[in-house]
């Protein structure tokens, strides 16, 4: 399963929902653009620290930006974004979903549920 970038913040505010949905979770992966969404809203290295130390310690696996990523978000981007405001974050990370064939967990679903071929799971903190 991937992770949206705020299922991370639910589990950062110790939400027992998001802590549970990682720990269950048999394959867990975010995308680059999540994994730089995370560290760009850290205040100082020790924050840093803690992110990286957060993931490593439940084995998560970032999953790098190919061309066939880049290639996927810029067709969300042109067929999405003028009719339900698609940002290029959130068609990076969908796209890291459909490409690696795995379920993408997020609490924003307004955010994918246009995305047809995407597997989304609802989350409900």
């Amino acid at each position: 399963m991937i992770f949206d970038t705020d299922i991370f913040i639910w589990a950062q505010r110790a939400n027992d929902k998001a802590l549970t949905l990682m720990e269950n979770s048999a394959e867990r992966c975010l995308s680059v653009q999540t994994y730089m969404e995370l560290l760009q809203c850290a205040a100082n290295k020790n924050q840093h620290k803690y992110i990286k130390d957060f993931l490593a310690s439940f084995g998560f696996l970032v999953l790098p930006f190919t061309e066939n990523i880049g290639h996927r978000a810029s067709i969300y981007i042109e067929e999405y974004t003028l009719a339900s405001g698609l940002r290029s974050g959130d068609a990076v990370i969908a796209a890291t979903a459909v490409e690696n064939n795995l379920p993408l967990a997020s609490s924003n679903t307004k955010h994918f549920k246009m995305i047809k071929e995407l597997k989304l799971f609802s989350f409900k903190p």
